[in-house]
């Protein structure tokens, strides 16, 4: 049974930064394209960045979060931290990490795993 575990939200002001970890269980995750989604109130998710397996794992992001997020794993520890900086309200959501992300020339697509999501909050 595959399970993530998501911590690390809380509510920040505008400017500041949270650090949010994804703890995996199970194998395999060294081989998996990781990554983050969010979702706000009546919105659709949103895939907010990936990670790539291997040695120099490649990262993307959304354009909304380029230079201010960054994505990162540690295959040793199963996790995958998605450090976020210079917050803004628009941030606001439910950030939830996603295991076994497939690329099929258009986009990707969310694998099967998700965590229950951890709540960043924003405030002006």
């Amino acid at each position: 049974q595959v399970q993530l575990v998501e911590s690390g939200g809380g509510l920040v002001q505008a400017g500041e930064s949270l650090r949010l970890s994804c703890a995996a269980s199970g194998s395999g995750f060294s081989m998996s394209i990781m990554g983050w989604y969010r979702q706000a109130p009546g919105k659709q998710r949103e895939l907010v960045a990936t990670i790539s397996s291997g040695s120099g794992a490649r990262a993307t992001y959304r354009d909304s979060v380029k230079g201010r997020f960054t994505i990162s794993r540690d295959n040793a520890k199963n996790t995958v931290v998605l450090q976020m900086n210079s917050l803004k309200p628009e941030d606001t959501a439910v950030y939830l990490c996603n295991v076994g992300l497939r690329y099929d020339g258009l986009g990707y697509r969310p694998g099967e795993y998700w965590g229950q999501g951890t709540q960043v909050t924003v405030s002006s």
